[in-house]
């Protein structure tokens, strides 16, 4: 069983010496082979989070590692102890699990002890990600509930090689809109204190 701190927060420090690479002559998809012809770590995938192909690559990948069929670097077999690739069941449809969505909290049913004015961008831990925070959409006015981030975050921000590349790759320097998982996922260093994670920092990554 995955223990709860490390599914939200992270554990591999660690520095790859192993890489990723099939144990053995199987067919795989167009878009593995690409990440392992060009060494292109599977936590660093190509692909837009959330989307079906980030999904499958990593639910690929997973099948092939639990049936011995491919050997995975440290860093990536850390994903492995996370639910990404993963689905589950929210009101009767399939979701991916450890992938940021947003919730309209004035849509879903109402609590006792949920609080009609929670406080505005501000992120904490916990929820059904890592991360969550309230904010309020400026076009409909309402109040929403992003949740974001997965236990690959904490490694990446003490990482300044991973912080970088997922600055790049997730082009953090144009997120703007605060009602997107993406934009807090990219702003996280600058609530690290408050969450826990070290010293703020005005950087995106």
């Amino acid at each position: 069983m995955i223990k709860l701190k490390e599914l939200l927060f992270g554990s591999c420090k660690c520095k790859d010496i192993k890489i990723t690479e099939l144990t053995e002559k199987v067919k795989i998809s167009e878009n593995l082979q690409y990440h392992l012809d060009n060494k292109i770590p599977i936590g660093e995938s190509i692909f837009r989070i959330s989307s079906n192909a980030h999904v499958k690559l990593f639910s690929e990948t997973r099948k092939l590692w639990e049936a011995g069929k491919i050997q995975l670097s440290e860093s990536d077999e850390y994903f492995m102890t996370t639910d990404a690739g993963r689905q589950g069941r929210y009101e009767g449809k399939l979701v991916p699990l450890d992938l940021p969505y947003v919730i309209d909290i004035l849509e879903e049913k109402k609590k006792p002890s949920k609080k009609k004015n929670p406080p505005l961008n501000k992120p904490k831990r916990g929820g059904p990600k890592a991360y969550y925070v309230y904010v309020r959409n400026p076009k409909t006015k309402k109040i929403q509930k992003v949740t974001f981030g997965s236990g690959g975050l904490r490694a990446k921000i003490s990482n300044k090689e991973a912080s970088q590349a997922f600055a790049k790759r997730h082009n953090c320097d144009q997120k703007k809109d605060r009602t997107k998982a993406s934009y807090w996922s990219c702003n996280l260093p600058r609530y690290a204190k408050q969450l826990g994670l070290g010293e703020p920092s005005s950087r995106y990554w």
